[in-house]
């Protein structure tokens, strides 16, 4: 087995090809990863299968343990992993007590290099832990040696985790005991010598006899521990079955770790401390995360690292197999120093380049095509290699969204002359680190330079600071997490209170989809209120998404405000917030209430969430008097027209008002607009036309869509549905337009001339795409499966997994469409006077 460890290799400059992340990389590795550590162990998946990463890789044992047998080679795996790194530890507890004797010796001397006392503070509990940690491998590595069924080890763990009140002591000193050591060297040259140089014995089958570690580096070591033996209990409880003797041992375990590690006091824990700021307070790190940065006109992935009095931006260096893994420091910016320009003050810069959206929906595509090909590999037991490839495919794919989907500019500039600039996918994330970085300016900050030697430490301890492990791409997800919700979630943005004075009102949705946050939904403004009552009702797609956020903006009319990254006006965030959708609360059928509370705001909303297979059933209308759910060639023969008025009147508006409306079709009109112009043209009111004229244009292309979507069956008809796939497979051109033109001609008049009607009006929307950013492509996304996906009974068969949002049926409804908005124009009279070389029943 090789089992790779948890370090990120991802390219974050983004332009070679990225390797795909071993599985489970988000938890610290239990094996410590320090320079001490042995290189036979340190060196990934070397010839001994000790190293265990905490999630093991498909090749051993998936699905629930299809074999005891695998399950018990697995926990042997984890075992020894466990075991080589106890053995070092046991062998830095030694290497630190050895000095303790002899100190002890000259204490009672005329000549003492320390007091008994600073000893006693110094070396507090460390022969306990010693003796603790002996005991369990002495009593553990016989059994590992002698592995079979039989034997139980639960006892050991359960053993060593009613001990932890002795690291309890041993944190709760560690500061002092630092301090103390750090004043000593100080002021003792010859303690100085000996606690800079302890000589770490080698494991038993390693090359090297010993290594040399700073005293302050092993007492670090005790408080590492405890958090690796708490991941060994996860993975042993992974792979031991619920009815061996072992598994309430090893839960009780991990309960008593899990509710230690808790109770420690985060201001003590040593894990979050990183050297110190020229005041000489512990400089602690407050949020890190990976952001895209536009460097030298391309797009690169950062970590970027916010300490209490800097801002680094670092990437991570690729280092050799089995290489201990640092950061490189791109930049910093002392917070002393960091402002970020108003519109007016920043510089014109160049545009940022922006990803057309069809380029992202084409990947989209792709990443959902890779997602079922993985689903099928695994239900159908594929080989493990074949399902690694597909994940090494999805992880550049998605990694390629990542670094192109951001588009919303955060600029950060440095006093001193340079500014930096980031692209962020959410307006929450971007007032995130802006207020965060904000509130810790409050305080009094000295500007400084950090040395080449500060810099290296500090850099240095981003690895181990770190608090995100894994670049959020859905492939770095372990199996077990869930998938997110995959459907349509209806939002209705009530109202909201709290203002604590009368302004232009307005809120956005923002929901995550394939790993990144991006905005979906914006209301109305509603103009100088202190209460706005919205009361709009949106329909949004999800992809895989397991958060909603709602921010309310203030709307700034005022011109100067320009931004000058994007051109866009700056309204200013009053308050955001965040729910987690959770499936079993969401997924009811009645609409559930619920309030977010932010900043002293409070906003009103409720939701209701239909799966995908739900939402794509084409239900017919029971009444057939109107004209959503009713045949085509009822309302067109009721209305004697060729086309039906409602295409007819929505495409007209559209044209006189819409046609250059920035992403007209994709942007969602208010649900409750769209619900009122159906009951209209449902009643055939005579106030139609008014109500047309004065209604958002968004609503009017909504309920456009609506009218296809409710067709009880699609407007390319369910009978020809499986020969429209067929057809756009074909690789000749001669072939496939010849079956796409008899296809056309198959269709039923009033279908036919509906659809060329609407293709027609596609293509003088899209002539317009340097204006609404609707190009063919996008127009495709939008319609084909509105007009293609068959109704209930057709579509069973081709119903895949909820999830396949984007599954090969839905990219082949997009190309058919896309097909035919190509194709130069297509005259029904020509197309009915043309026959087929040759004529086939379809």
């Amino acid at each position: 087995a090789d089992f790779n460890y948890g370090a990120d290799e991802y390219d974050a400059e983004g332009n070679e090809e990225p390797k795909a992340l071993p599985e489970g990389s988000e938890t610290m590795p239990y094996i410590d990863e320090s320079p001490t550590m042995s290189p036979q162990l340190s060196a990934r998946g070397q010839e001994s299968g000790d190293g265990v990463s905490p999630t093991p890789t498909d090749g051993l044992g998936t699905g629930g343990e299809r074999d005891a047998g695998k399950g018990l080679e697995m926990r042997k795996l984890v075992l020894s992993g466990f075991l080589a790194s106890e053995e070092i530890y046991i062998n830095q507890l030694e290497a630190l007590l050895l000095p303790m004797k002899p100190l002890k010796a000259t204490a009672t001397t005329s000549q003492p290099v320390l007091t008994l006392q600073q000893i006693e503070t110094i070396f507090y509990k460390i022969q306990d832990i010693y003796e603790i940690h002996k005991e369990f491998y002495d009593s553990l590595c016989p059994k590992v040696q002698q592995w079979d069924s039989n034997v139980t080890m639960g006892h050991l763990f359960q053993k060593l985790a009613s001990q932890l009140g002795v690291y309890k002591a041993f944190v709760d000193n560690y500061k002092i005991a630092l301090e103390t050591a750090e004043k000593c060297s100080q002021s003792n040259n010859q303690f100085q010598k000996i606690s800079e140089e302890l000589k770490v014995k080698g494991p038993k089958d390693s090359k090297e006899s010993h290594t040399s570690v700073t005293m302050e580096a092993l007492l670090y070591k005790p408080i590492d521990r405890v958090t690796r033996s708490t991941l060994v209990l996860h993975d042993l409880l992974k792979h031991t079955p619920a009815d061996h003797p072992d598994y309430p041992l090893l839960q009780d375990a991990l309960r008593i770790s899990q509710n230690f590690l808790s109770s420690i006091n985060e201001d003590i824990d040593p894990r979050r401390t990183a050297v110190t700021t020229p005041k000489g307070e512990t400089r602690q790190l407050v949020k890190d995360g990976f952001l895209v940065e536009l460097s030298e006109g391309s797009r690169k992935l950062r970590h970027v690292f916010l300490f209490t009095d800097v801002l680094l931006c670092a990437k991570l260096k690729k280092t050799a197999v089995g290489k201990h893994q640092q950061y490189d420091c791109k930049w910093y910016v002392p917070l002393a120093d960091l402002v970020f320009p108003s519109p007016e003050e920043s510089e014109h810069c160049p545009q940022v380049h922006v990803i057309p959206d069809h380029e992202l929906e084409d990947m989209k595509m792709k990443i959902s095509t890779i997602k079922s090909e993985m689903q099928k590999e695994k239900a159908n037991k594929g080989q493990s290699r074949a399902i690694e490839r597909l994940k090494k495919k999805m992880f550049e794919n998605e990694f390629w969204l990542l670094l192109n989907s951001p588009a919303i500019p955060f600029r950060i500039h440095n006093r001193n002359g340079k500014s930096y600039l980031f692209l962020l996918s959410s307006d929450y994330e971007r007032s995130e680190w802006r207020e965060a970085i904000q509130k810790l300016q409050k305080k009094d900050l000295q500007a400084f330079v950090l040395s080449s030697v500060e810099l290296q430490v500090l850099t240095g301890s981003c690895f181990k600071l770190r608090t995100v492990h894994n670049i959020p791409v859905t492939s770095n997800k372990d199996d077990d997490e869930s998938p997110g919700l995959y459907g349509f979630l209806h939002v209705i943005v009530h109202s909201a209170k709290g203002f604590k004075q009368s302004a232009n009102l307005y809120c956005t949705l923002e929901v995550d989809s394939f790993g990144y946050f991006v905005s979906k939904a914006k209301t109305r403004v509603f103009r100088d209120t202190t209460e706005p009552q919205w009361n709009e009702e949106f329909e949004i797609e999800l992809e895989g998404s397991q958060s909603l956020r709602i921010l309310c903006y203030e709307k700034c009319y005022d011109k100067t405000k320009i931004n000058k990254d994007n051109n866009e006006i700056v309204d200013k965030i009053m308050g955001k917030g965040q729910i987690q959708l959770d499936p079993q609360a969401v997924q009811t059928k009645n609409w559930h209430m619920d309030v977010i509370e932010m900043n002293g705001i409070k906003v009103e909303f409720s939701m209701k969430f239909t799966s995908r297979d739900m939402s794509l059933k084409r239900t017919p209308s029971k009444k057939q008097t109107g004209v959503f759910g009713v045949k085509i060639s009822v309302v067109t023969k009721r209305e004697r027209s060729k086309v039906p008025y409602i295409v007819r009147q929505c495409i007209e508006e559209v044209e006189k008002r819409g046609i250059e409306e920035v992403g007209i079709y994709r942007i969602s009109g208010v649900a409750t607009d769209i619900q009122a112009l159906k009951a209209v043209f449902d009643a055939n009111n005579k106030d139609i036309l008014v109500m047309l004229s004065d209604m958002d244009i968004n609503a009017i292309a909504g309920t456009l869509k609506l009218y296809f979507r409710e067709l009880p069956e699609p407007l390319l008809t369910d009978r020809l549905y499986p020969a429209f796939m067929e057809g756009i497979a074909l690789s000749d051109p001669a072939a496939k337009e010849n079956c796409m033109m008899h296809l056309l001609r198959s269709l039923p008049d009033p279908n036919l001339i509906t659809f060329l009607f609407l293709l027609e009006h596609l293509k003088r929307v899209a002539e317009k795409e340097p204006i609404n950013k609707m190009s063919l492509h996008n127009l495709a996304t939008v319609f084909g499966p509105t007009l293609l996906r068959p109704s209930e009974g057709e579509s069973k068969a081709h119903l895949t997994l909820a999830s396949d949002i984007w599954s090969h049926d839905v990219m082949a409804q997009v190309q058919v469409l896309l097909y035919y908005l190509q194709h130069p124009p297509i005259s029904f009279t020509e197309l009915k006077r043309n026959t087929l070389y040759f004529s086939t029943d379809v």
